[in-house]
């Protein structure tokens, strides 16, 4: 392997699903700046069209296919569009993902099946629909964005953790059924970033101090920081990496 061209992925496809805001968008900013084609997704049209125009203000190849990752339906249609109309899938970002906190024993029936269905159920029937058509090339990068939470539980999110947990065992499951057929599945698992959904937690001065004293980083992270890691499970860099849920977290997962 070239080391110049170990992490170049021109001539790539890149499917990135809850992409319009966020981590998602950030993903497909460093996807697109190693040279691969975008493909944002979300459910809002609007806001997934003004991610879409703010890419391509900026010379990002980039497009956008709007449905639902929790209806198989819908996600067998978008997936066999985006292949017809822009290209096969060569790496896939499960990404959509929701978050509710509450205390357990007052924790909403409705919004259980509600994290249930955007967190595990989108990676699946994603996934699956993608991986049918890598397995007939032969090839393929899926990475499913996991947390800390697949590891570490907090208060009020124990729903949360659980998906994530089972986003981490779906990962290697994966892996395990599709590595055979030249795919490799990992999982990345953010830390605590700042994006629009956890703003309420970055202005909260004591868990903002508390987060800092965790981390042995001190910090909160960027999100600009998670594109190494992204970039490096897309490419053939991690071409024998397989199963592997790679923590950017600041070290919080190291330390008790």
């Amino acid at each position: 392997m070239n080391p110049s061209t170990l992490f170049d992925l021109t001539g790539r496809t890149a499917f990135i699903t809850g992409s319009s805001k966020g981590i998602g968008l950030a993903l497909a900013e460093a996807l697109a700046g190693a040279g691969a084609r975008v493909v944002l997704n979300a459910r809002d049209a609007s806001r997934l069209e003004a991610a879409r125009a703010g890419l391509v203000a900026r010379g990002i190849a980039a497009h956008a296919a709007c449905f639902d990752v929790t209806d198989e339906g819908a996600v067998e249609r978008g997936v066999t569009a985006i292949e017809s109309e822009i290209g096969p899938i060569d790496i896939l970002v499960n990404n959509a993902g929701m978050q509710h906190r509450s205390p357990f024993a007052e924790f909403p029936v409705d919004a259980w099946r509600r994290l249930s269905a955007t967190n595990i159920d989108s990676v699946f029937l994603v996934g699956r629909a993608v991986a049918q058509r890598m397995i007939a090339r032969g090839r393929g990068k899926i990475i499913n964005i996991c947390s800390v939470q697949s590891e570490l539980g907090r208060p009020g999110i124990a729903p949360y953790a659980a998906t994530k947990g089972a986003v981490k065992m779906l990962t290697k499951g994966m892996a395990i059924d599709l590595g055979r057929f030249g795919i490799q599945v990992n999982g990345l698992g953010p830390g605590y970033f700042k994006t629009e959904l956890t703003q309420a937690l970055v202005d909260d001065a004591v868990f903002s101090d508390w987060l800092a004293k965790r981390t042995p980083a001190g910090r909160w992270g960027e999100v600009r920081e998670l594109a190494g890691a992204a970039i490096f499970l897309a490419s053939e860099a991690s071409s024998f990496v397989n199963g592997h849920i790679l923590y950017v977290d600041g070290g919080i997962t190291a330390s008790l």
